[in-house]
């Protein structure tokens, strides 16, 4: 479709301007970004909502995340903006009780290994003396500080599957390491990159020679881990739901000025006077020195089909995997188990039919009435797809189910709710550090452009923070004045 003749001038003569296509956390730091560098911005995204995935929903006296429901603590940027936003009152870490996994092994649930931090061994006993591990397995395990590192060679990259049985064995592998990296990022281990998703310990088995001696250096020889599976006393949440960061961060952006198209943008266009021009579902053309596009891989590549078929093709490349989420609200005398973690995860070997169940109410204050529990059962990912053409119903019976079995929770729930994220969790298959590294080539090609979002170098909020910060850094260099 032609670009409509009619123009919104999106820049006065002297500032410079930027048009920022995608409203989720992404856009809206990017936005925040570029109006803190005194530039224009223009915000291109849903009308009556901001904040992508990141929601939250309260219903009575229960909370209930739509996706994440807390961030990483130990890298700066969540931290950094929660401050600068006027939040940290609402900073809360997760609760001393839960700050451990639960492994489905063998009809119950088992701790994950204390210290066990989701494929590096930092406590020699608690593995020793884990159910999870027959004595094959834990000497197996044990072996990995003699197995020698792969030779490292310019663009190689491996599975996450391959490299943590190679190291640790086919047994830790599939009793420890897949359930709990399910959790994380719901993808096919066969097929999701270390690289991408794990460089930490490609780089303790390169720096190190092992996991285990990665971990010793790392945690220091008297130290003693807080958390089995992951690091949960890291994680921190706000009071008021997740969804208080983007709409906070969007109310600071209206207040500043910026300005927001509603619709999706349809093209965006280079012209050859040296300015960007963005057409789509709203009336008329925006023009501007810059765009930073914060949509998921497979609208940007739609996007740019016209520009640079080269870089429509990279982007086009990443797959993206779904998920449900099953919101379940008990009384607590309805549910045996103590839920005493943050949740349970599920390996796919033990044939049941979700990935992992987070005990809400356990994990952080104010998600549950007085006297009830709250639960999300994720269910799907990219090694059960057809999940996602269940009818709302089936999958409610199918997360009741599933905790009656594990949890022992019986009779009606007093709250369900689902969450449907279709093609929502980008998938860093092997070679996806490649992948990004030619996408960054092409749009270096383009002055003035910038991608920013889940799709690239991270899926927790930090990294999404840190990719719009530095797509915002990319559009104010003095190159994309040319």
């Amino acid at each position: 479709m032609a670009p409509s003749p009619q123009v919104m001038p999106t820049v006065n003569p002297v500032r410079r301007s930027a048009v920022v296509v995608g409203a989720g956390l992404a856009g809206l730091v990017a936005a925040d970004e570029l109006a803190r560098r005194d530039l224009e911005v223009t915000l291109v995204g849903p009308a009556g909502h901001s904040g992508g995935v990141l929601g939250t929903v309260r219903d009575g006296g229960w909370l209930v995340e739509r996706s994440a429901d807390c961030f990483l603590a130990a890298r700066p940027e969540g931290l950094a903006l929660v401050t600068r936003l006027g939040l940290e009152h609402e900073l809360m870490g997760v609760e001393p009780v839960a700050r451990r996994a639960l492994v489905w092994h063998a009809g119950c649930t088992v701790p994950a290994p204390a210290g066990f931090r989701l494929m590096a061994p930092g406590r020699l006993w608690p593995l020793m003396s884990s159910p999870l591990l027959s004595p094959l397995g834990r000497t197996r395990l044990l072996w990995e500080r003699f197995i020698p590192a792969r030779p490292s060679r310019a663009g190689d990259d491996e599975s996450l599957e391959s490299f943590a049985v190679r190291r640790l064995g086919r047994e830790a592998f599939e009793r420890l390491v897949q359930p709990l990296s399910s959790g994380i990022w719901t993808a096919d281990p066969a097929r999701l990159s270390m690289a991408a998703a794990c460089p930490e310990f490609l780089a303790m088995e390169r720096g190190h020679g092992s996991l285990w001696a990665g971990e010793r250096a790392r945690l220091g020889r008297s130290a003693v881990p807080e958390a089995s599976g992951a690091r949960y006393g890291q994680f921190v949440t706000l009071a008021g739901g997740m969804e208080t960061l983007p709409r906070r961060l969007a109310e600071d952006l209206g207040r500043r000025g910026v300005r927001l198209v509603a619709g999706s943008a349809a093209s965006v266009v280079r012209t050859t006077d040296g300015r960007w021009q963005v057409a789509g579902d709203f009336t008329g053309l925006l023009t501007a020195d810059a765009v930073v596009v914060t949509t998921p891989a497979s609208a940007a590549s739609r996007l740019f089909a016209a520009l640079d078929a080269g870089l429509a093709g990279e982007l086009a490349a990443i797959e993206y995997a779904g998920s449900c989420i099953v919101c379940l609200g008990f009384a607590r005398d309805q549910v045996a188990h103590p839920l005493d973690a943050a949740g349970v995860v599920i390996p796919r070997t033990a044939g049941r039919q979700i990935l992992a169940v987070s005990f809400s109410s356990s994990k952080f204050p104010g998600r549950a009435p007085p006297g009830c529990v709250l639960m999300r059962v994720f269910i799907g990912g990219a090694l059960d797809p057809e999940a996602m053409t269940l009818s709302d119903d089936a999958l409610v019976t199918r997360a009741r189910d599933e905790v009656r079995a594990l949890l022992g929770a019986r009779g009606e729930p007093r709250l369900t709710r689902v969450e449907r994220w279709d093609h929502a969790m980008p998938q860093y298959h092997v070679g996806h550090v490649d992948r990004v590294a030619r996408i960054e080539a092409a749009v270096a090609r383009h002055p003035g452009l910038a991608l920013a979002g889940a799709a690239y170098e991270g899926v927790g909020i930090p990294q999404v923070i840190a990719s719009a910060q530095k797509a915002a850094s990319r559009c104010t260099e003095p190159a994309t004045s040319a």
